[in-house]
């Protein structure tokens, strides 16, 4: 290695070292990786940039790279004290007590007479041998648990308990190593071989995916013990809780190896993506081959669906390229084409929630499509597929092509709509509309419905569709009958809520929404029927005429509550509209007044609202609703993976809490639980809409009763995303009134709200013009300053206690009560805060305002806030008697009200006060009680 490397290696070195020394961590953690990179032999040299980088990433809190460092380093000096220590504070922050007890003896035999490793040792010493003690007593736990749960001849109950007590366990990091040590991965695998109890069974899976919580080199090597392979196994199965669990596994071990967590808004960690990219490429890939295995059950197609979804777009794993690389778009659009109605050897196994699901994945899929070149592939796949089976002459894969078209105009529209506009697709479907097959009838009336999305492709329809929906509407067959009838209702919606346009007859969507009704309420045994005419309703209640007939009519309310609690995810989209438009909960269009005349004068259109969407009207709708349980059928909806289902989801819980009256029983029906989430993913719309909801029920309900245990901290990130210039004023000041009660509750849920960034969120209202806005931010704010953490922020180089005191002046009293509450705490809580009090030109009008107010409330806590400011020093005290303040306090010294009693003694308190300091004596002195220092002038 020539000395030129070297010196430019040692000049990178000393820069690093300069960026070390002024707090630039990152800078100089490149700074060593160039010194490093420029001198590649394993010198002394190197093995000082190793432990230097070492430091750096010990700053940036980066533990596992800190011990990579010096793990090189000591290759190469491997008694270097420094390289050992940073060794040993790294391990010690991973927890690894144990190795990190190992190098600091090794320091010590290196260095005896350091004394920074003294302390380090005595503490690590304590916890190895306290953990040695639990380890022991977990050990002998696990064995214990494991000769009852592995032994099949064993009792029944006693072995749910074991296997439980493990589960348990495993969530433990201590439980979790000494589990794995003794094998348990080995007699998981072998024991579900043989297992035939499902409780025993799911408990030991969800065992494997909590193992695997505990990093990415155990989840590796759980992985390899028991392979990808043996998941999809487990998949494979009708056992709704077996198919979750392995689910659940299959998601966490992807979350390892990516740094992903199990919440909504979780973002992966581009370090680890990069280091267990092969392992992430595999798992996925293995889904997407498994997606059309004809031999798993139609759960297992679901379940590795909803496990694409949620990781392949690119606010996660982005990864859906790849997918249409290796021909994922092809097997989705096989599982959408499949039908029931041809059951044979290698027909695949699905839910009636399959082809929903295929249609929402094929949408997230396309969602990543976000450059040209992207887009033609994706387009070029679905080509390929269509016409592969349209040059197959019978008639079988014509009918599969119309339902994957029909499950891409329910998914990526733009790419439904461009297949349907292709030469011949409309005439093909029309024609199999025109036969007498029932299946063919069945699935072209499924197509024109879902083609007829918008209104300028609904023109083409109704010209060519009606009369054929018509005709099959009169035919013998209910479940040709009732999907002609959505066919009909969705055209004859294409007014939208606009009163003044009827494509149809009048009355004649009343009779139409008769006719869903008796759908609805008399489908014999056919759910599928059931479903259709939800669908039907939603789009007749568009019109106002029937949202008032349909209310009225609980059986009819109940059905359609009944159809969402089975939780098909093919009924979603029927029964939500239906109460979206119910509670007129849909984007209205904001009409100005000046350009409505504009449009009257140019004869354009203008929409007109109906009498029946009246605000009275709309409430009446929504309690009747509330009432008869539609929250327990949203909460068996929420579980879908469409941003835009979540939305209408989102609206119509917000709907039901802008009744006050109501938010109790979202809450009680498990509402407030799932809000979160739905506040956290999905569409920006519905993301608020979730918030304000939640807003909306920590006003006026105890938030720890309406979110219980963590929830109330989770619940305040969503609050603290409704303070944003894109949100409405209702909107802001219903998330501060829910923060001030949030704030209130415990210390714990103040820090979240700092940690949150809440604080100059928060703060931000304080200075707007909207009475409401600054006084539910001032209310806020007085909650917060009982955390000592505000009032170091209080403490600090700013002016906003400056601004506190002058809203003490304002003429809105909610907001002079909370201003000169939140004073009193900040200078009962910290001398510097009374020092500072005095840098705001308006301290003495604020003190003499508050001391003087009519409000006993105010009064109480300007004599508070001169109490404090006198208890500070002699110094303050005196310049407080040096201004009309001491008349003022002896004139409430005078206040002969009892509700006033205490004010009176603060006085007092104070006016004592200022005696014990030398600064004034007593009347009865023969003296006026004015100041000392005056006095002592007079007598000389």
């Amino acid at each position: 290695m020539g000395s030129g490397n070297l010196d430019e290696a040692n000049k990178f070195k000393e820069d690093g070292n300069e960026a070390f020394k002024n707090g630039n961590w990152n800078s100089a953690i490149k700074l060593y990786t160039k010194a490093i990179n420029a001198l590649q032999d394993d010198s002394r040299d190197i093995a000082i940039y190793y432990k230097n980088r070492a430091a750096a990433y010990l700053k940036e809190e980066k533990y596992q790279e800190a011990v990579n460092d010096c793990d090189k380093s000591l290759e190469i000096v491997p008694t270097d004290p420094k390289a050992l220590f940073r060794r040993c504070q790294a391990l010690e922050k991973l927890e690894r007590y144990e190795e990190a007890y190992r190098d600091a003896r090794h320091v010590l035999n290196v260095d005896p007479s350091n004394k920074t490793i003294q302390p380090v040792l005595e503490r690590l010493f304590n916890i190895t041998q306290e953990r040695s003690r639990q380890n022991a007593q977990v050990a002998t736990k696990v064995e214990s648990m494991f000769k009852i749960a592995f032994d099949i001849a064993e009792n029944r109950e006693k072995r749910e308990t074991a296997f439980n007590n493990l589960l348990v366990l495993s969530r433990e990091k201590a439980g979790s190593e000494i589990m794995v040590r003794t094998g348990v991965v080995d007699k998981v695998k072998r024991l579900l071989k043989v297992e035939k109890n499902k409780e025993i069974y799911v408990t030991a899976v969800w065992i494997i995916g909590e193992l695997c919580k505990h990093g990415p080199e155990r989840t590796l090597k759980v992985l390899m013990d028991v392979g990808i392979p043996w998941f999809l196994e487990i998949l494979d199965s009708t056992c709704e809780k077996q198919v979750n669990s392995a689910q659940y596994c299959v998601q966490i071990i992807l979350n390892a190896f990516s740094g992903m967590e199990n919440k909504p808004d979780t973002k992966p960690v581009k370090d680890l993506c990069d280091r267990y990219t092969k392992e992430i490429d595999t798992i996925l890939t293995c889904l997407v081959y498994a997606l059309n295995n004809r031999m798993i059950s139609g759960l297992a197609r679901d379940s590795i669906m909803e496990l694409l979804m949620r990781n392949i777009h690119y606010t996660n794993l982005s990864w859906a390229e790849r997918m249409v690389e290796i021909g994922g778009v092809e097997r989705l659009m096989e599982i959408a084409s499949e039908l029931d109605e041809y059951k044979y050897e290698s027909a695949m196994s699905i839910t009636p929630s399959t082809r929903t699901i295929a249609a929402v994945c094929l949408s997230r899929v396309y969602e990543n499509m976000y450059y040209d070149v992207a887009r033609d592939k994706f387009m070029d796949r679905i080509d390929n597929f269509v016409k592969a089976k349209l040059l197959t002459p019978d008639i079988e894969s014509k009918v599969r092509v119309v339902v994957a078209i029909t499950a891409l105009l329910r998914g990526p529209l733009d790419v439904g709509n461009a297949v349907i506009g292709k030469e011949g697709i409309m005439e093909m479907i029309l024609v199999m509309a025109n036969t007498e097959d029932v299946l063919q009838q069945k699935v072209a009336c499924e197509c024109i419905i879902a083609a007829a999305s918008k209104k300028d492709k609904a023109k083409s329809i109704i010209s060519q569709g009606v009369d054929i929906l018509k005709k099959l509407y009169v035919g013998k067959n209910d479940n040709i009958r009732v999907r002609a009838l959505v066919g009909l209702c969705k055209l004859g919606s294409s007014g939208g809520n606009d009163a003044s346009i009827k494509p149809f007859a009048d009355g004649s969507n009343l009779k139409l929404a008769e006719a869903c009704r008796r759908f609805l309420l008399h489908p014999g045994k056919d759910q599928d029927i059931r479903k259709w005419s939800a669908e039907g309703l939603s789009y007749l209640t568009l019109d106002a005429e029937v949202k008032e007939k349909l209310i009225e009519d609980v059986p009819a309310l109940l059905a359609l509550i009944e159809l969402a609690k089975t939780g098909d995810q093919s009924v979603l989209y029927g029964v939500v509209t239906t109460l979206v438009n119910l509670c007129s909960a849909y984007e209205k269009q904001e009409m100005v007044p000046e350009l409505v005349e504009l449009a009257k004068f140019a004869k354009h259109h203008i929409p007109e609202e109906h009498e029946f969407d009246d605000s009275d009207f709309v409430a009446k709708r929504i309690t009747v609703l509330g009432k008869v349980g539609v929250t327990t059928a949203l909460v068996a909806l929420s579980k879908t993976e469409s941003p835009n289902s979540k939305e209408l989801i989102a609206r119509v819980f917000n709907a039901l809490c802008n009744e006050q009256e109501l938010r109790g029983t979202v809450v009680q029906q498990g509402g407030s639980k799932v809000l979160i989430p739905l506040s956290l993913n999905g569409t920006d719309k519905g993301k608020r809409h979730a918030a304000q909801a939640l807003a909306r029920i920590a006003i006026t309900m105890n938030p720890e009763v309406a979110f219980p245990g963590q929830r109330s901290l989770e619940v305040i990130r969503p609050l603290l995303s409704l303070l944003h210039i894109d949100c409405s004023g209702l909107e802001n000041f219903e998330a501060l009134m829910a923060l001030c009660n949030i704030a209130q509750m415990s210390e714990s849920s103040r820090q979240r709200i700092l940690k949150e960034g809440g604080l100059s969120k928060i703060e931000h209202y304080m200075y707007e013009d909207h009475e409401h806005l600054c006084r539910a931010a001032m209310q806020c704010i007085t909650n917060l300053t009982m955390s000592e953490h505000v009032v170091e922020v209080y403490e600090g180089d700013n002016d906003r206690l400056k601004f506190v005191t002058a809203l003490i002046l304002d003429e809105d009293l909610e907001t002079c009560l909370a201003a000169s509450g939140a004073v009193a705490i900040l200078t009962s809580s910290s001398k510097k805060c009374c020092e500072k009090f005095f840098e705001s030109n308006s301290w003495l009008e604020a003190l003499q305002y508050t001391l003087s107010h009519a409000n006993s409330n105010v009064q109480y806590r300007g004599a508070t806030i001169t109490r404090n400011l006198m208890e500070t020093s002699k110094e303050v005290a005196s310049k407080l008697m040096d201004t009309e303040l001491m008349e003022v306090l002896m004139a409430v010294t005078k206040l002969e009200v009892a509700e006033k009693a205490k004010i009176k003694e603060i006085a007092s308190g104070c006016l004592k006060m200022a005696e014990e300091y030398g600064i004034i004596r007593k009347p009865n002195e023969g003296i006026d009680p004015f100041k000392l220092q005056e006095i002592d002038e007079a007598d000389e």
